[in-house]
């Protein structure tokens, strides 16, 4: 399995969209915990413990944003060096920009592709960065 021994934190409101990470990352491996509304995401994480990944979506019903999360866990210095990446429906053109100079470590589209995403994972974990905005979408 490619993601074996992996820990990945992830803040998603979408209870499919979580299911469907959390099913192709634990069938592929990984240990993987969620906080749904980011509100509680900082003690959760902390208490998931070692973390090789955190995955956050842009768009939160609670009032924060993906974005505010970031910000709260880089000012954490154990996860400075943990890479963040953006998984949203937001327009990639759009966000794509806007987490690179946030300073996240990728960006994936929705819907995941179930074949692709387990390899985007290993890629980011292993230092690369991925900007993928999904097969149909085209991102100079």
């Amino acid at each position: 399995m490619i993601l074996d021994g992996k820990r990945i934190f992830i803040v998603e409101d979408n209870t499919h969209n979580r299911v469907v990470f959390q099913m192709t990352l634990i069938s592929n491996g990984a240990t993987a915990e969620f906080d749904r509304w980011g509100r509680d995401a900082l003690w959760r994480l902390q208490a998931f413990g070692k973390t090789d990944l955190i995955i956050l979506d842009l768009m939160l019903p609670s009032g924060m944003s993906g974005y505010d999360i970031f910000d709260e866990i880089r000012t954490l210095p154990e996860y400075n060096d943990v890479p963040i990446i953006a998984v949203s429906a937001t327009d990639p053109a759009i966000a794509i920009p806007k987490t690179q100079q946030k300073g996240f470590s990728g960006f994936i589209a929705k819907p995941v592709d179930d074949e692709l995403f387990p390899r985007q994972v290993l890629q980011i974990i292993a230092g690369e960065r991925i900007w993928y905005a999904g097969r149909d979408f085209i991102f100079d």
